[in-house]
């Protein structure tokens, strides 16, 4: 059961107020909340305007990994645009993270600018905790504003008619604006509000907000402070899930059975795993508050459009299950690449001879008919049935060639269509992002110690992979950073940030991407090496013998944001535009 069901009486009451109009634009109600309850379900709307952020009916967290170098989307406008240094500022990918962050930080301000009109009718505790979620979800969404447009106008309360015109505000001031918003607001809420759903933010989420925050302007103490101190407070609440079961079927093929992790990022998971700090709720039982993510993740058989994808990037950065990477261990073989394999390969990523959604997954032209095991899942035979392989033959099949596993679930398979509906939740904040930012945080500022190995290594138990090495130097421990943070957030949109943040993107996301469409087996000789960032780097004339390819460019002093919206240029004449836009 949804958590929030009161979601539907904060909507009803939004639907004849301003609440939602664009700060920059236009004023926002000046008598809303006369009273506590009317606020409360102010901050409900807040929350339900981070589900708003989507790109084909897919949540923003799981499109944005597939525009970096290790995720794919099927080839469009939108999707190509901001791989090949051609987004335009209409662009519809561009344009919409501002116009729905700001019209979350409008609902915000819907609230905030009256509180303390009615603090008086208010318990303390509660105005305080209510105030402090505000200024949480707010700052969140200007953390993401800066990541992608870079400086951005800071707006801390609604505007009045004559005040719209607010000219962008330097990047590093946000920064410290929102880590200054956290320290304030972080002791005023609870460790974490689980009877919510996790929907509603805690301290945790607070100190985990200033922690990253903190990072990625490489404010590295700070970071590491905050970060340990949101652990701190996890203790008994958070903590890494372990995988269920079908870990086991991990480096094997479709006979034998099907890897999930989705009692992690599935249904399940979101109902019952203490990873999850802070979730984004979807309900069926609210008007516009559904995406269709299983029918774009889907593969063809899994009645879905295979629109986005793994690259063979990072299908050969995972590790071999020696701890190794696949350039030095001797249990690689690249002629069976998929066993003695990271689990995780298995566990968030789809690729030939698995199963997927009960059904045998095989982009290759030779697999004419596959397994449907659906009639032994439904106790119907003992054996699959067989069916045609539409996965190797559909004009839209997997561009890639893989498909994403993670964040989907089988029980979508019976939801997937066109006009389908799912209302699985998605993670804004896991424990495992947690620890990589300690971890990372105390890297970069040289003060390396046992409690990072330690952060690491919880990691890496839970997938099944040994311990790093004892005695690593900072780069030895920044490479280690590194690949976790390519393999286990992959697909949590995280990707997009790092290779920017890192400075490799100019690196990554030049020349091309390496894509196995067809599914054709390859030689070792296709890889040269991996290199310090995990990264593989490949012997351009043997790859293209086996694999098609995507062209890439990354041109600095640009790319490292996306443009401001033309609408928005137009509007506000103190507003100026990105270089190279």
């Amino acid at each position: 059961m949804k958590k929030i069901i009161i979601l539907t009486l904060a909507l009803f009451a939004f639907t004849s107020c301003e609440l939602d109009r664009f700060p920059l634009n236009g004023p926002t109600t000046g008598t809303f909340p006369a009273t506590q309850q009317e606020a409360e379900m102010g901050l409900l709307g807040a929350y339900k305007g981070l589900t708003l952020l989507d790109a084909a009916s897919t949540p923003i967290w799981h499109v944005m990994d597939n525009i970096t170098d290790i995720g794919y989307a099927r080839p469009g406008e939108n999707y190509t645009s901001p791989i090949t240094s051609s987004l335009t500022t209409t662009n519809a990918l561009a344009i919409k993270p501002w116009q729905v962050h700001y019209k979350t930080i409008a609902r915000c301000h819907s609230v905030l600018d009256n509180l303390e009109s009615i603090k008086s009718t208010m318990q303390e505790a509660a105005y305080n905790q209510l105030n402090a979620e505000l200024r949480v979800i707010r700052a969140y969404a200007y953390s993401q504003l800066i990541e992608l447009y870079g400086d951005v106008p800071l707006v801390t309360h609604g505007l009045k008619l004559g005040e719209t015109d607010v000219p962008r505000t330097p990047k590093s001031e946000i920064q410290k604006w929102i880590i200054d918003e956290m320290t304030a607001v972080a002791d005023k809420l609870p460790a974490s509000q689980s009877a919510y759903g996790n929907v509603r933010a805690g301290s945790v989420v607070a100190y985990m907000l200033k922690a990253r925050v903190a990072l990625y302007s490489k404010q590295y103490t700070v970071a590491a402070e905050a970060a340990a101190k949101a652990i701190q407070l996890s203790k008994g609440v958070y903590e890494l899930t372990p995988f269920n079961a079908t870990k086991s079927f991990a480096n094997k093929t479709y006979d034998v059975g099907e890897p999930a992790s989705s009692n992690i990022f599935g249904y399940e998971g979101y109902k019952s795993s203490k990873e999850w700090i802070w979730v984004a709720e979807y309900n069926k039982s609210i008007s516009g508050n559904t995406h269709n993510q299983g029918y774009f993740m889907g593969s063809r058989l899994g009645k879905g459009v295979c629109y986005w994808g793994p690259t063979q990037n990072l299908i050969d950065s995972f590790q071999a299950i020696d701890g190794l990477p696949i350039d030095q261990s001797p249990l690689y073989d690249a002629e069976n690449p998929f066993v003695n394999r990271d689990p995780r390969l298995d566990l968030y990523c789809v690729r030939p001879h698995s199963r997927l959604l009960g059904i045998q997954f095989e982009p290759h032209s030779s697999f004419t008919r596959v397994n449907n095991y659906w009639p032994v899942i439904n106790g119907q035979s003992s054996s699959p049935s067989q069916v045609a392989n539409t996965d190797a033959t559909n004009a839209y099949r997997s561009f890639s060639g893989y498909l994403w596993r993670k964040h989907s679930d089988i029980a979508d398979y019976a939801l997937n269509s066109v006009s389908g509906v799912s209302d699985m939740n998605c993670g804004i904040f896991r424990f495992a992002e947690l620890l990589l930012i300690y971890a990372e945080a105390k890297i970069e500022a040289n003060a390396i110690d046992a409690s990072v190995y330690d952060a690491i290594n919880q990691i890496r138990k839970r997938a099944g992979m040994p311990d790093l090495k004892s005695g690593l130097n900072q780069a030895e421990m920044r490479t280690a950073l590194r690949y976790e943070r390519k393999v286990e957030l992959a697909d949590d949109g995280l990707r997009w940030y790092d290779i920017r943040r890192w400075g490799i993107a100019q690196d990554v996301m030049n020349g091309v991407l390496y894509l196995n469409r067809a599914a054709t087996p390859w030689k070792k000789a296709v890889l040269v090496k991996i290199d310090e960032n995990y990264t593989p780097v490949y012997n351009s004339t043997e790859a293209l013998k086996y694999f098609n390819t995507q062209q890439v460019v990354y041109k600095t002093n640009k790319d490292e944001y996306w443009p401001i919206p033309l609408a928005e240029i137009n509007a506000n004449k103190n507003l100026t535009q990105n270089p190279g836009y």
